[in-house]
């Protein structure tokens, strides 16, 4: 592990890394996988005092509070930059109002807030580190869902996928607000193309929640149950990494953004994790800085990205044209020593000496 900041690093990497540049490592398949930054405008922390105060335990810091239970941000927002369905109405539901937020504070310095979970340290994988709700697609996802916004056409192309593979991308699309749903109570669906359900707590929504995680339901089932229609243009396309190659468990993960829906409100809802919290992307790059979060690669490089904009609306609008080029770390033998690369990200490189198992940042 890095001792100068956040950065999670394996201890079995180096070795992981020779073994491939060896050719004796063969990489196996990542899985899909989809994950969303959700953000709001107004105040951060439980308590809504704007400030995240880490309690210092080791390498890794506890954050504030568990479910970021203060006013919420925005509420329906603006399109991903697709040609797509938006309204500004509806029967039931919070009503679909473009960049209206929910709170008075929408114009901060330190701009909007978002919501991130620490990994319990028991997880196999990346355990201690703070992320965002997301996890794999479930094959499920495929099924056809009563669907808002963009073509499933238009996402594949925004995902970098085959222009006739639409199913992949609805699959995508369905995962990432599946997953938010499961580990944030956080539901980007409606009754009409044009509105968001207005609250999901309550004994019956947190029965179909634990049957979507335990997979006793589909997340095609729970909507069509519900009568529920998915807002696919909620959400904004923001990154793509891929795990590296010498990594036994691989992610082929693409980014979202979306804006906490009105009336809605998050909670630590995945058993995965053992604390929540809402804060400043600046805050949180702070604290990886210092050492005190830790955070993998992909984490704390979307949380700078985040940082220049002062509004959930902002951050939505940039969402249109951001490169979801995918990003994979590259390995290599380069005088005596493994560099490990991230393309694009410098400050991710690894200079490891051959036949040690440490390694220091470039």
């Amino acid at each position: 592990m890095s001792t100068t900041n956040g950065q999670w690093y394996p201890p079995e990497w180096p070795e992981r890394i020779r073994l491939l540049s060896a050719g004796e490592l063969t990489p196996v398949t990542p899985r899909r996988a989809a994950t969303v930054l959700l953000l709001r405008d107004g105040q951060d922390g439980r308590d809504g005092d704007g400030v995240y105060a880490p309690e210092r335990t080791g390498s890794a810091a506890r954050g504030t509070g568990d479910d970021g239970g203060t006013d919420q941000a925005t509420g329906e927002t603006r399109r991903t930059g697709m040609t797509g369905e938006a309204g500004d109405s509806g029967e039931r539901g919070a009503s679909a109002d473009p960049g209206r937020p929910a709170s008075d504070e929408q114009d901060t310095p330190d701009g909007p807030a978002v919501y991130m979970l620490r990994r319990r340290a028991s997880m196999a994988f990346a355990g201690g580190a703070y992320a965002y709700p997301g996890g794999s697609v479930d094959p499920r996802d495929e099924r056809m869902v009563a669907w808002a916004g963009p073509s499933r056409a238009q996402w594949a192309q925004r995902l970098g996928l085959d222009a006739n593979d639409a199913t992949q991308a609805q699959a995508i699309v369905c995962a990432a607000v599946r997953e938010t749903f499961e580990e944030a109570g956080v539901l980007l669906a409606g009754p009409t193309p044009h509105t968001v359900v207005a609250d999901t707590t309550g004994d019956d929504w947190e029965a179909d929640r634990a049957a979507l995680v335990a997979r006793d339901l589909s997340f095609a089932e729970f909507l069509d149950r519900r009568g529920l229609v998915l807002r696919s243009d909620l959400l904004g396309g923001w990154a793509r990494w891929i795990t590296p190659e010498f990594e036994p468990r691989r992610y082929d993960t693409w980014f979202f953004v979306a804006a906490l829906p009105r009336g809605q409100r998050t909670r630590n809802a995945s058993t995965e994790a053992d604390r929540t919290v809402w804060i400043r992307p600046g805050q949180a790059a702070d604290g990886y800085d210092r050492g005190e979060l830790l955070m993998m690669p992909p984490t704390i490089a979307t949380l700078r990205q985040l940082r220049p904009y002062g509004t959930v609306g902002e951050a939505l609008a940039a969402a249109a044209d951001r490169d979801l080029t995918p990003v994979l770390a590259q390995a290599r033998l380069e005088n005596g020593e493994l560099v490990l690369s991230w393309p694009g990200h410098d400050e991710f490189t690894k200079h490891i000496r051959t036949g040690t198992t440490g390694g220091s940042s470039a």
